[in-house]
Parts: C-alpha cells; sequence; structure tokens
C-alpha cells in the first residue's frame, strides 16, 4: 500500500504485516486454550474465572507480565526499525507522522478486527465452565478505549520518532 504525501511516497506495506503479526502473536501467546490468555478478557470475567477455580490469580499474573513484556518490545522496536531501517525515515516529523500512522492502526485494528471480530465471533475464545458469563465489550466500551489509545499514540509517537532520530543515518 503506498500513499502520496506532499509529492513524497509514504510505504506503508510494513503496517499491513506488522497488523498480521500482532494479531498471530496474540495467537501464539495463547496457544491452543482461550484461559492461557485470560488476562485479554474484562476483569470481571477473569474474577469469575478464578473463583470458579479454573486458573489462579498468580497464574494469570505471570501470563499476563511475560505477554506485556513482549508486546511493549514489539510495539516499541518493530516501528522504530520499519520507519528508521526500512522506510530510511531521516527527519523528525515525518518519523513521527508515520509512528502515529504505524500505532493508530494497530490499536483500530486491535479493536475493530481482534477484539470485535475474532474474539466476538470466534469460538476459540468461548472458554468451558464460563458460557454464562460475557467476555466480550461493548460497541460503546471498544470505542471509548480505543478513542484513549489514540490519544496515548499521539504521545508515544513522539518516542519512536525520537528514538529513529537517534539511528545511524
Amino acid at each position: 500500500m503506498i500513499i502520496l504525501a506532499r509529492f513524497k511516497v509514504l510505504r506503508l506495506d510494513f503496517i499491513d504485516s506488522a497488523t498480521i503479526k500482532c494479531g498471530f502473536s496474540v495467537k501464539v501467546a495463547v496457544g491452543n486454550n482461550a484461559i492461557n490468555g485470560l488476562y485479554f478478557y474484562p476483569k470481571a470475567f477473569q474474577e469469575c474465572a478464578i473463583s470458579r477455580g479454573l486458573v489462579d490469580r498468580a497464574t494469570v499474573q505471570k501470563k499476563r507480565r511475560n505477554c506485556m513484556i513482549a508486546l511493549y518490545v514489539l510495539l516499541l522496536v518493530a516501528p522504530v526499525l520499519m520507519i528508521g531501517v526500512w522506510n530510511r525515515v531521516t527527519d523528525f516529523w515525518t518519523a513521527y507522522r508515520q509512528g502515529v500512522l504505524f500505532l493508530e492502526v494497530m490499536n483500530w485494528f486491535d479493536g475493530l478486527v481482534i477484539d470485535m471480530l475474532w474474539v466476538g465471533h470466534s469460538k476459540f475464545w468461548a472458554i468451558p465452565k464460563m458460557e454464562d458469563v460475557p467476555y466480550t465489550q461493548a460497541w460503546g466500551q471498544m470505542l471509548k478505549k480505543r478513542l484513549t489509545l489514540t490519544v496515548i499514540w499521539l504521545v508515544g509517537a513522539f518516542i519512536i520518532a525520537g528514538l529513529v532520530m537517534l539511528m545511524p543515518h
């Protein structure tokens, strides 16, 4: 995918592959059992699963910590390398715009495709013995979360652009 902006060509095919890798990474982290990804579910759902003895709190916290560390490293390293090395960006504001684009596409892809479509309509994410407890977000909750993250990623893109500028050019 290519976008023309002010007569400059901006390569965005890295975003296509990154969004697919994000969904794949979630599947790898969870494996073949959705209970391994309980930390992705709403807190009320997690508490109910813990109270029913399906998993213990320490296990959920450990799996969440491990996954989030990997995810945050990926969210920091991947755009810096893609923008700085792949796209060969050498000025701050171009790096910032591409960082915003990268983070926002990931944000909305996660909310719309992963949360609302995949999780909301896939039997994979249904946990046995929890069928009576809702586990998906309402559209309003998802939109509120994504809009909040939109603001956060506008700030996060400054960090990414700064790191791109620290790379040798």
